[in-house]
């Protein structure tokens, strides 16, 4: 039985972001076409950062990633899906935002090929989170944990934050 989400159709787009076609994200993920998914990292006003350890049935089970992730739906702008995955997984609905960049992260994963065209933005909050089912628990870390577990602890972290963190913050590796 396929789940609601596999239905969702997704922009595919080429490497400068314009959109070729829409597909189903199953078929997109299957075919390791290129499509755009928003990412999140939470950062608290003492500019500490939230990080969720993921659930053991995602991508990087039981390591540190950013909060919020997902796609971008057929017809959606980049800030309607990162309000709407932010309330899924974080459940913020108030938050401040900035947009940091763009990069194409592949890998094969969970028997599929993800092709991902990231987006990913800071957003900026004090409030109290609640967890969706994508991610068991969560934990704040400053820039300096987070650069020392880098460089002592890598396994901690997922694959895709790691990338995030070489492509976006590549201060935290020096």
């Amino acid at each position: 039985m396929k789940k609601n989400s596999d239905l969702e159709m997704v922009d595919v787009v080429n490497e400068d972001n314009k959109i070729v076609f829409s597909v189903v994200k199953q078929d997109a993920h299957k075919k390791g076409l290129l499509h755009r998914t928003i990412l999140a990292q939470l950062i608290d006003s003492k500019g500490k950062w939230i990080l969720v350890k993921q659930a053991s049935d995602r991508q990087d089970p039981g390591s540190y990633v950013v909060p919020v992730g997902g796609h971008i739906r057929t017809g959606e702008s980049e800030v309607e899906a990162l309000r709407r995955e932010t309330l899924e997984e974080i459940g913020l609905k108030d938050f401040t935002y900035k947009f940091i960049g763009r990069g194409i992260f592949s890998r094969r994963v969970l028997g599929r090929e993800e092709n991902h065209y990231f987006i990913p933005y800071e957003i900026y909050s004090d409030k109290k989170i609640n967890l969706g089912p994508e991610a068991e628990s969560y934990k704040s870390f400053t820039k300096e944990e987070i650069k020392k577990l880098l460089k002592d602890k890598p396994k901690l972290f997922g694959n895709a934050f790691h990338f995030g963190v070489k492509a976006f913050y590549p201060n935290l590796l020096k």
